[in-house]
Order: structure tokens, then C-alpha cells, then sequence
């Protein structure tokens, strides 16, 4: 009985033994399918897009008629706009208002009225604007004086310039071309001073 015992002790090892040497170390085929399965639904959702398909779009989700007009562009398609300061702000042109502005300036005439020519009045004489009441006189070249036409003695308007002077047809009274001073009488005071100036060949009184 002894024996039999022994014999089944070691039977009862041997076929631990072989129990635990018969498994397979290597992963059984349902493991290995199981694996392939997560790994294969997990590269798929990984793929999907959240955004919403036409029915009837093909692979790339594009519709039959292409895309609609107010679709959004892909994500990689998408530009932030260009941040002020910029170099794309910076390379636009720059407006040329300041230039016409100044050109405009350049153009637009002087204020005051326009008597007549600088190159009408000569050299030692004058020139008499009867409408202003203005005599101009250009004692010396490019030299130009201005004076009221109107005389001092009882309100004549002098009519003509010569030798010098300017003279009033009422009572005789004369003046000089370079200060308006009483040359003749009866006239009891030089002619007032007016002021003018001249802008490209024109006389203009200020």
C-alpha cells in the first residue's frame, strides 16, 4: 500500500508537471485577434472627424456639388489675420494726400487782389489802377512801390506818371515815385502808402 501511494504521489507530481509544462507560453489566437480588434477601432476613431458630412459627400467629405459657400476652411487651411503693425500692413502704399495737399498749396493764390502785369509798370514810371485807387511805381529795377491814387488835396485820382512823379490833373499837385512826398502843391500830404507784393509777374495788393 505503501508503494502504491508513492507511485500515486508521483503521478500525482508527473502530471503537475506536465499540466504546467503543456501550456503554451505563446499568446493564444483569440488574444491575438482580441489585440488586432482594440488596435484597429482605435486607429479608427483616431481618424474621424467631428465634423458633420453631407450625406451624399464622397471619401475626402466633399458633396457632389462642391463645397457649400460658407464651409469652413480645414484646420490647416486656416490663417490668423494679420496682427497690427505688421509687415503686411506696413507694405501697403502710402497715401499721397500730403503731396497733392502740398502741391495744392504751391498753386492756390496768394490772397489779395490782382492789379496787373509787374512787366506793364516801367522802370522810373508807374502804372495808375484807377477801380482799386492804387498807383504802383517801379523807381528802380525790380524795385516796386505802392501808393494811394487818390490825392491829398481835395480827392482826385492822379492820372499820370512821368519824369518822376506822379501827377493830379485837378490842381497840379505832384509826388515822387519812391515815397509818395509832395513834390507840387497845392497838395498838403504825401500819398498814403498801400501795401502790395509780386507773385509771378502779377501785382497783387494785400
Amino acid at each position: 500500500m505503501a508503494l502504491q501511494s508513492g507511485r500515486d504521489g508521483e503521478s500525482g507530481r508527473d502530471g503537475e508537471s506536465r499540466g504546467s509544462a503543456g501550456r503554451d507560453p505563446r499568446p493564444t489566437r483569440r488574444g491575438v485577434l482580441l489585440g488586432v480588434g482594440l488596435a484597429g477601432l482605435g486607429g479608427a476613431l483616431a481618424g474621424c472627424s467631428t465634423a458633420a458630412v453631407p450625406y451624399d459627400a464622397n471619401e475626402a467629405g466633399v458633396p457632389p456639388n462642391g463645397p457649400a459657400p460658407g464651409a469652413m476652411p480645414s484646420s490647416g487651411a486656416m490663417t490668423s489675420p494679420a496682427a497690427p503693425g505688421s509687415d503686411a500692413m506696413s507694405s501697403s502704399p502710402s497715401p499721397r494726400g500730403g503731396q497733392a495737399s502740398q502741391s495744392a498749396r504751391k498753386k492756390a493764390k496768394p490772397k489779395g487782389t490782382v492789379l496787373g502785369a509787374a512787366s506793364d509798370i516801367p522802370v522810373g514810371g508807374g502804372a495808375i489802377y484807377t477801380a482799386a485807387k492804387v498807383v504802383v511805381t517801379q523807381p528802380a529795377s525790380g524795385q516796386y512801390k505802392g501808393f494811394s491814387a487818390v490825392c491829398t488835396h481835395v480827392g482826385c485820382l492822379v492820372n499820370k506818371v512821368t519824369s518822376g512823379t506822379i501827377g493830379c490833373p485837378c490842381h497840379g499837385s505832384e509826388f515822387k515815385i519812391t515815397n509818395g512826398a509832395v513834390v507840387a502843391g497845392p497838395a498838403p500830404s504825401p500819398l498814403p502808402a498801400r501795401q502790395i507784393k509780386i507773385v509771378d509777374d502779377q501785382v497783387i495788393l494785400l
